[in-house]
């Protein structure tokens, strides 16, 4: 299918539609269901889901290309994931195209987050393939005396399972990984957002990767729910929501298969007594208010010292005042839509939770009075850390600040949460490399960090989920290490 980026635009989007089983495309032969642009609520296309004859095909391809040996030797692999990245910049246009209109991701942020940093994940797990990673042990005295080495072989058939506000970073760092370590895998999109992923099938096949390498499936929770129980899948990685996350593990646990999954947070911004309030309230808002607060990192707990506060909220204000919300094509946009009505409502229940709770709207940002599925950024105030606008995900422009008497209070603060994936402390560099070892999360930025890292582990504590992703942790994620051993005199 081709479509029209933008009324703005002239160049078009050559969209796939088709599931990519093992080598072939085919439609899939289950429900079809919409695709929506959510700037404006219109149907950009319509995708069939997998069904299970489908779904066991893929898994089944994969397994027999594994045991044949067709993912390659390191070297191979290296190569083959250098020139997935090279299609990416090829299409960069058409992928910065398919984010701004099926996710509502801004152009102003849309190539960094889903083409950009994609591309630097492949480009990294190119080279992570060729490590090698045997350990040698030495000599054991025993007695009797002996030594051992410890190989890491693929773990097996991996089933990657993408969320919608990222889906071809979570398939960089899924498939690439996996391939990295010489596994095949089967990758389903989210029903919110299939169309970069189906393209995702095409760009493998125009890269040259073994046809057993990657199978590429679109459907919803019962697609999920008979992939993640193939007896062919050795692994799943999951990227989604807290309770989602426990209904995979849930499946994978009657198969006794173990588990990858990035899910939530509720991350909390720490900002020191001794920082600079108004130099920190742009970098703190934007920071959550990209992709309309639909990420599992957005620092959407404030933790300000008490004498900060009014400076704090009176700057924000001005900054609300100043962000522009609407059309993700326009260039001087932050915040676009979200992803559907649905959430929309559920992001508003969010704040009328927080509001009937004894909250007050600290301040708050434009809402465009056209079609679309607008959430104006939101900044509460007046909770406790226990209430639900504190505790819950609402993964949308949607934050709340706190206050604290001392840096020991903050810390317990912030550690006061289900989750643990992420936190920001933002003043002198010393003072907060103190802090960052005492907070209970994956991540620590300071002073807002930097891009992201395709070579540092990413993943939380607690229900942030279990496992990492990125990185060398997220290669060995799809290894098995095997020890053997043999005497010596």
């Amino acid at each position: 299918m081709t479509t029209s980026l933008h009324p703005a635009q002239s160049t078009r989007v050559n969209q796939e539609l088709d599931l990519r089983i093992g080598g072939t495309f085919e439609r899939g032969g289950g429900e079809t269901f919409p695709v929506h642009n959510p700037a404006t609520e219109e149907i950009i296309a319509e995708v069939a889901a997998a069904t299970p004859a489908q779904i066991e095909r893929a898994t089944a391809i994969a397994r027999a290309g594994l045991d044949r040996d067709e993912m390659g030797d390191a070297k191979e692999r290296s190569a083959a994931l250098d020139r997935l990245a090279d299609v990416f910049e090829a299409h960069a246009d058409e992928i910065l195209a398919i984010s701004v209109n099926e996710i509502g991701t801004p152009v102003s942020t849309a190539k960094g987050l889903h083409v950009d940093t994609p591309i630097s994940v492949l480009r990294w797990m190119a080279q992570g393939a060729l490590t090698d990673r045997t350990e040698h042990l030495g000599v054991f005295d025993g007695p009797p005396a002996s030594e051992s080495i410890v190989i890491h072989r693929p773990a097996g058939v991996i089933a990657g399972i993408a969320a919608y506000n990222y889906p071809l970073l979570f398939a960089a760092i899924k498939v690439g990984a996996a391939y990295a370590a010489g596994c095949p895998s089967v990758l389903l999109s989210s029903p919110n957002a299939p169309l970069g992923i189906l393209n995702f099938g095409r760009y493998v096949q125009e890269a040259g990767w073994p046809e057993s390498s990657v199978s590429v499936l679109a459907g919803g929770v019962d697609v999920a729910q008979h992939l993640i129980s193939r007896p062919e899948v050795a692994k799943v990685s999951f990227t989604g929501s807290v309770p989602a996350g426990k209904a995979v593990m849930t499946t994978a646990a009657q198969g006794l298969r173990d588990v990858v999954l990035e899910l939530g947070g509720k991350s909390a911004a720490i900002v020191l007594p001794t920082a600079h309030v108004e130099a920190v309230v742009e970098p703190i808002h934007s920071r959550y208010l990209r992709n309309a607060g639909q990420g599992c990192a957005s620092p959407t707990r404030i933790l300000l010292h008490r004498s900060q506060y009014d400076a704090f909220v009176d700057a924000s204000r001005e900054y609300f005042d100043s962000v522009a919300v609407g059309d993700p094509w326009d260039t001087r946009t932050l915040v676009g839509p979200v992803i559907s009505e649905r959430h929309r409502q559920s992001v508003l229940a969010h704040i009328g939770n927080a509001l009937s709770d004894g909250g007050t709207v600290l301040a708050r940002g434009h809402e465009p009075q056209a079609t679309g599925w607008w959430v104006p950024p939101t900044l509460i105030g007046g909770l406790a850390n226990d209430a639900r606008c504190n505790q819950e995900e609402i993964f949308g422009p949607v934050a709340s600040v706190q206050v604290y008497d001392t840096v020991d209070e903050a810390i317990a603060i912030a550690n006061d949460s289900t989750f643990g994936l992420h936190a920001t402390v933002w003043g002198p560099h010393d003072e907060a490399m103190e802090i960052a070892p005492r907070l209970d999360v994956g991540q620590v930025s300071i002073n807002g960090g930097g891009p992201k890292r395709p070579d540092a582990p990413n993943g939380g504590w607690k229900n942030s989920g279990i496992g990492r992703e990125f990185g060398e942790a997220g290669i060995r994620e799809f290894l098995e290490p095997v020890h053997i051993q043999w005497p010596v005199t």
